[in-house]
């Protein structure tokens, strides 16, 4: 007996210690390797350096706006990180990207490693275009991981009653204004835009008919007229809208986004067509709901617009949503300078439908001004000159004057070298760079 009981012994310890061995392969790392949300480092979107952002399908209306769908998993050395971040609150922020690398949003970061990005009216990203972005951020509104980018186009078609000095003009009968943020992707400003030509907008509604541009293109490649407004006049008996002075017909449209049964007055839609106006007749062959704005309870939202109907601080409306910055914290000019037509970025939380601020921006005073910046973050491409790279697609201008280099000079500019830029304007494409800092 006891020959038989030596062998079980020894593959009794022989199996112990392969189950040991098996466990710790197993638990090596502990939760390292578990819970990571994906926020490594990633190159945003279009980038010039290694990597780019993966492309596919998308869709465009009707045929009409061309699209184009993005999956990122990229490197833009941003250094976020995930789990621990804080990065829990669900969230959403509508506005202008005044930034690449990944996406800044009205001055917020997203990571977009993860993120699904879909561009109509144009083949990628660019600094100005007005977008969507889903996902989460921090309480404080510092950093956000996007899990969803949507934009698109606001108007296409002839251009008329250019003011100069004003700073404003009308396009498929809304009145387009424009301020320093306006970033110009192909010409130096509005004196360069001829009357009657065919131009492209993006930008966010104001009051019903009026349109704050971020980004104007003066020879799109798309021709196919599209308008966005707040609808007013709805006759759902003759199955028309206004759209600022234009009356809309949509009996023979599709919708997407939103269906005939919510339309309502104050609603924001894009319309799309294949034929110009005649007069102040459109026929609508695509309407589609606008960048859906969410309300429900705790939800983060960041908004960028014109105020209107504005009360005091504590009412008012961006992009037609109640808002209560009586505890805001406000920066970027005096508090008494809120009031309607102020363009604004506001940060905060839903309840009972009203966007209860935490922090507001203003961006720009009518007959004031206001700041502008835009920011790249990522590396060089495309590098013949100080006065001629690209970083994250975007070209860009270093070699003025009042440039100033952080970490470096002018003479370390090259492929490959990451940066980041700041400058406060595009000019014909180019984006003017105040400063240049040289990352690790």
């Amino acid at each position: 007996m006891s020959t038989m009981k030596t062998p079980r012994r020894l593959l009794l310890g022989l199996l112990c210690a392969g189950l040991t061995v098996l466990l710790m392969s197993c638990g090596g790392g502990g939760g390292a390797s578990s819970g990571n949300l994906g926020l490594g480092t990633g190159t945003a979107i279009g980038g010039e350096g290694p990597g780019g952002a993966g492309t596919g399908t998308g869709t465009g209306g009707d045929g009409n706006g061309s699209g184009n769908t993005a999956s990122n998993g990229n490197t833009d050395g941003s250094g976020v990180g995930s789990g621990g971040t804080g990065v829990t609150a669900d969230a959403a922020g509508i506005g202008a990207a005044d930034g690449l690398g990944s996406i800044i949003l009205n001055g917020l970061r997203y990571t977009t490693d993860t993120a699904t990005i879909t561009v109509e009216d144009a083949t990628e990203l660019q600094i100005g275009m007005s977008a969507r972005v889903a996902g989460k951020v921090d309480p404080d509104f510092t950093r956000g991981i996007a899990t969803q980018v949507v934009s698109a186009a606001e108007l296409r078609g002839a251009v008329s009653r250019i003011d100069v000095g004003a700073g404003s003009f009308v396009v498929m009968g809304i009145n387009v204004t424009i301020d320093a943020a306006t970033v110009w992707a192909d010409a130096n400003g509005l004196a360069n835009v001829a009357d009657g030509s065919l131009i492209q907008v993006w930008g966010l509604p104001g009051a019903p008919g009026t349109l704050r541009a971020t980004r104007v293109q003066t020879a799109p490649t798309l021709t196919a007229p599209l308008v966005t407004g707040a609808i007013q006049n709805l006759n759902t008996t003759n199955q028309t809208f206004t759209l600022g002075q234009l009356t809309v017909s949509y009996g023979g449209a599709g919708f997407s986004g939103i269906d005939a049964s919510s339309l309502a007055n104050g609603v924001i839609v894009r319309a799309r067509g294949t034929a110009a106006p005649v007069g102040n007749a459109f026929t609508a062959t695509q309407v589609q709901g606008w960048y859906a704005i969410p309300r429900n309870n705790g939800i983060a939202l960041q908004l960028a617009g014109d105020i209107t109907d504005f009360v005091s601080r504590g009412a008012f409306k961006v992009l037609g949503t109640p808002v209560d910055a009586t505890n805001a914290q406000i920066t970027g000019g005096p508090v008494g300078s809120l009031g309607n037509g102020v363009k604004v970025e506001v940060d905060g939380f839903m309840s009972g439908g009203v966007l209860v601020v935490k922090k507001l921006r203003i961006r720009h005073v009518p007959g004031t001004g206001g700041p502008a910046s835009f920011t790249l973050i990522g590396a060089i491409g495309g590098y013949q000159s100080p006065a001629h790279f690209r970083v994250q697609g975007q070209p860009v201008d270093a070699s003025g004057p009042g440039t100033t280099f952080e970490n470096g000079t002018a003479a370390n500019l090259a492929n490959g070298q990451r940066v980041t830029v700041v400058g406060d304007r595009v000019v014909d494409g180019v984006l003017i760079a105040q400063r240049v800092t040289f990352n690790p």
